[in-house]
C-alpha cells in the first residue's frame, strides 16, 4: 500500500523513501537523469542514471531513494517540493504507456472538447482539474457538516419516479413489468421532500442528483447535475434565507473564499430588473473579479405567475410555491393574477443564479387553485397530482427550502468558464457522455422484453 505522497517528502530529508507515481516530465543529461514524478498531491524531482533510459512521459513507477536539500542555487520556489530532490536508488515501470491522444501537461483549455472527454480518464490527470475535485469534495464535505450539527437528517429520495411539472424535459425509462408505460427522472426532489415534512421529518438534506433533457450552457450542464436539496417545516421566507446564508458563510470561511458582503444584500425582483436589468446579476467591482471574490445577494417579492404564449398561465419559479400571505386570498380567488407575488427566493453569484427556493402551498385548497390557474382540468390535477394533494390533507406543516446548485457554485469559486470543468464525467454540448459511448441503441432483445418498436 502507498504509505507517502509525493508533497510529504519535504518532511523525511535525509531518509530513504518509497514513491509511487507517474513520470511527469525527463530531462536527459547522458549520465544523470531527472525525472518528475507526479502523484495527485504535486510533483518532486528525482535523480537518476542510464536506471532511467528507457522511462517515458505518464509511465507509472515505483522509485526507492534517498531524500535530499538542493543547493541554494538550484532551489525552484515554483513547487511545494522545490526545495529538495531524490536520489533514486531502484525504480520499478508498473505500468508502461503508450503515446497519450492528447497532452495532459497544460490546463487543457486549448484542446477540443470532445476529445477531452472521451479521455477524461486522461484529462482528469491535471492538476487544474484534480484541484476542482478536491474542491468539490471539501465543499460538500462542508456543506454535509453544517446540516448534520443543525439536526438535519440526510435522506435519499427515489430517482426513478414520475413526470413533474418543474420547467424543463423529462429523460423517461420504459418499465419492463408495466409495458407501455415509463419513470421519469426526477428534475429535483421537489414532492418527496415535502412528502418528508408531511411525514414529520421537519429537517431534512440530501445532495441530490436531478436530471433534466435541457439544452446545454456554459452555465448549465446536459442531462444530470447536483444540488443540496433542502426543505424545512414550521418556518417562514425569511428563515430558509437565514440558514442557507448561514451555511454559505461557515463553509466559504473554512475554505479561505473571500465573500464580497455579510450579510447578503436582499432586493426584489421590481428593484433588481430596473438596476441590473435582469433578476441575476454581479456586484462585483473589476478589481473583484479579478480577485474571485464571492458576491452573494437574494432576490426574492416575484411575480408568481407569468402569460404563455397562447395567453394562459404558468409558474415563473415553481407551481408547488405559496404566494406571500396577503396574496393568498387573491390566489384561492383565482383573481388578480398578474399582480400576485410568490415566496420565492433566488440566490445569485458573480451573475449567477445559484439557487432558488420558497415556501410551499402546504394546504390543498392552495396547491389545487394554482394548478386551476395554469388551465389544468380536474381529471389531469387528479390524475398527476392527486397523491400531493391527498397527502396534503393528512395534517402538512407549514414548510418551505431551497435548492443551490453544488455545480454552479463551484464554477464561480474555481473560476472556471463551464460547469463541466467541475464535473467529474460530465456530458458533451452534443449530450453525449463522457468516455463511454451513450446514448446507443438499445439491442433487439431489450426492446422486446419493454414491447418498444423503433420508427423508421
Amino acid at each position: 500500500m502507498k504509505k507517502l505522497f509525493v508533497e510529504e517528502t519535504v518532511n523525511k530529508i535525509g531518509k530513504e523513501v518509497e514513491l509511487y507515481g507517474w513520470v511527469d516530465s525527463k530531462r536527459d543529461h547522458k549520465k544523470i537523469i531527472f525525472i518528475d514524478l507526479r502523484d495527485r498531491s504535486g510533483i518532486v524531482q528525482i535523480v537518476g542514471d542510464e536506471k532511467f533510459k528507457d522511462l517515458t512521459s505518464e509511465d507509472v513507477v515505483w522509485i526507492r531513494g534517498l531524500v535530499k536539500k538542493r543547493p541554494e542555487n538550484l532551489v525552484n520556489p515554483k513547487i511545494k517540493t522545490g526545495k529538495i530532490e531524490i536520489e533514486a536508488k531502484e525504480v520499478k515501470i508498473l505500468n508502461k504507456t503508450k503515446p497519450l491522444p492528447l497532452p495532459v501537461n497544460t490546463d487543457g483549455y486549448e484542446i477540443n472538447e470532445e476529445v477531452r472527454l472521451k479521455y477524461r480518464y486522461l484529462d482528469l490527470r491535471r492538476p487544474r482539474l484534480y484541484k476542482n475535485l478536491a474542491l468539490r469534495s471539501k465543499y460538500i464535505d462542508l456543506i454535509r457538516q453544517f446540516f448534520l450539527k443543525k439536526d438535519f437528517l440526510e435522506i435519499e429520495t427515489p430517482i426513478l419516479s414520475e413526470t413533474t411539472p418543474e420547467g424543463a424535459r423529462d429523460f423517461i425509462v420504459p418499465s419492463r413489468l408495466q409495458p407501455g408505460n415509463f419513470y421519469a427522472l426526477p428534475q429535483s426532489p421537489q414532492q418527496y421532500k415535502q412528502l418528508l415534512m408531511i411525514a414529520g421529518v421537519e429537517r431534512y438534506f440530501q445532495i441530490a442528483r436531478c436530471f433534466r433533457d435541457e439544452d446545454p450552457r456554459a452555465d448549465r450542464a446536459y442531462g444530470e447535475f447536483t444540488q443540496l436539496d433542502l426543505e424545512m417545516s414550521f418556518v417562514e421566507r425569511e428563515d430558509v434565507m437565514k440558514i442557507t446564508e448561514d451555511m454559505i458563510v461557515e463553509v466559504y470561511e473554512k475554505l479561505q473564499i473571500p465573500l464580497q458582503k455579510k450579510p447578503f444584500p436582499v432586493f426584489s425582483y421590481k428593484e433588481a430588473i430596473v438596476k441590473f436589468g435582469a433578476d441575476k446579476f454581479d456586484l462585483r467591482t473589476e478589481e473583484e473579479k479579478k480577485t474571485n471574490i464571492q458576491a452573494f445577494a437574494w432576490v426574492v417579492d416575484f411575480p408568481f405567475f407569468e402569460k404563455t404564449g397562447e395567453g394562459g398561465w404558468t409558474f415563473t419559479h415553481n407551481p408547488f410555491s405559496a404566494p406571500l400571505p396577503q396574496y393568498m386570498k387573491d390566489l384561492l380567488q383565482k383573481k388578480n393574477i398578474a399582480n400576485l407575488l410568490t415566496s420565492q427566493y433566488d440566490l445569485v453569484c458573480n451573475g449567477y443564479e445559484v439557487g432558488g427556493g420558497s415556501i410551499r402551498n402546504h394546504t390543498p385548497e392552495g396547491l389545487r387553485a394554482v394548478f386551476e390557474i395554469m388551465g389544468l382540468s380536474r381529471d389531469e390535477i387528479e390524475l398527476k397530482f392527486g397523491h400531493m394533494l391527498e397527502a396534503l390533507s393528512y395534517g402538512a406543516p407549514p414548510h418551505g427550502g431551497i435548492a443551490p446548485g453544488i455545480d454552479r457554485l463551484l464554477t464561480c469559486i474555481a473560476g472556471e468558464p463551464s460547469l463541466r470543468e467541475v464535473i467529474p464525467y460530465p456530458m458533451t454540448s452534443g449530450g453525449r457522455t463522457s468516455v463511454m459511448n451513450a446514448p446507443s441503441p438499445a439491442s433487439d432483445k431489450q426492446l422486446k422484453e419493454l414491447g418498444i418498436k423503433i420508427a423508421k
